[in-house]
C-alpha cells in the first residue's frame, strides 16, 4: 500500500474513530441519565424524594429532579412609529424656549417573542414541572398539560397549559437539558400512567442500552 493509501486510510480510520467516541459519549451520558431516572422512581415507588428541596408537595406528589434554569415568557419587543416628527419650539418663563417633540405617522406594536424574565431553581415532580426564582414563580401541573416543545439542542422549552394564555418556558445549559427532557418524558408518563409503568419501562430502555453500547468496527 502506498503513501497516499495508506493516507487515505488513516483518514478514514479516524473519522470513524471520531464518530465512534461521539456516539458512545452520546450512549454514556443517556445511561447515566436513565440510571438516575430509574433511582428517582423507585424512590418515588417509595413515597421519597430524589433530590433536596423546600418545596411543600401536595399528597403523594415525590420530587424527582432538580436543576438551574432561565424562565421565560411570551412578550412584546417596544413598539416604534413608523411616519415623521417635528419639533415645536414654545416659550416658557424668563425668554426660555422649550423644544416639544410632536409625532406624525403610526404606531407599530412590537413582536411578540419570548422575554427572559428570571433565573432560578426548576423541579419535575410526579404531579408538576415548577420553576422557583428570585421575582417569578411557575408552576406547570400536568393534568393541565397540553404540550411542548424544544429546538435542536434540547436546551430551550416552550410549554403549554389550558389553564394559562401565554406560552412560557425554561432554557438550560445543553447537558442540563438533555437530562432534563428524559425526565420529563418520564414524570408525564408517570402522571398518566402510575410509577409502576415507569418503572416496567425503564427495565426495557435500560436493556436496550446495554444491548446498543456503539461499538468500534475493526
Amino acid at each position: 500500500m502506498g503513501f497516499i493509501a495508506d493516507f487515505k486510510a488513516n483518514r478514514v480510520a479516524n473519522k470513524a474513530k471520531a464518530t465512534f467516541e461521539h456516539k458512545h459519549m452520546r450512549w454514556e451520558q443517556d445511561s447515566g441519565i436513565f440510571n438516575k431516572i430509574n433511582e428517582a422512581f423507585t424512590l418515588a415507588s417509595q413515597g421519597k424524594d430524589a433530590v433536596e428541596n423546600s418545596l411543600v408537595n401536595k399528597p403523594g406528589e415525590c420530587v424527582l429532579w432538580h436543576g438551574q434554569g432561565s424562565f421565560h415568557e411570551a412578550g412584546k419587543t417596544p413598539g416604534h412609529y413608523e411616519g415623521s416628527s417635528q419639533g415645536v419650539s414654545i416659550p416658557i418663563v424668563g425668554g426660555i424656549r422649550y423644544r416639544v417633540g410632536a409625532m406624525r405617522g403610526t404606531f407599530v406594536p412590537g413582536d411578540e417573542v419570548q422575554i427572559n424574565k428570571d433565573l432560578g431553581d426548576v423541579y419535575i415532580t410526579t404531579e408538576r414541572l415548577l420553576f422557583n426564582g428570585l421575582t417569578n414563580s411557575k408552576e406547570w401541573a400536568f393534568d393541565k398539560w397540553t404540550g411542548a416543545i424544544s429546538d435542536s439542542t434540547e436546551s430551550n422549552y416552550l410549554f403549554h397549559v389550558s389553564n394559562r394564555q401565554k406560552t412560557s418556558g425554561i432554557t438550560f445549559d445543553a447537558e442540563t437539558g438533555r437530562e432534563f427532557n428524559r425526565f420529563l418524558a418520564q414524570a408525564l408518563h408517570c402522571a398518566e400512567d402510575g410509577i409502576a409503568a415507569v418503572l416496567t419501562e425503564l427495565k426495557t430502555v435500560s436493556k436496550e442500552l446495554v444491548e446498543k453500547e456503539p461499538k468500534l468496527e475493526a
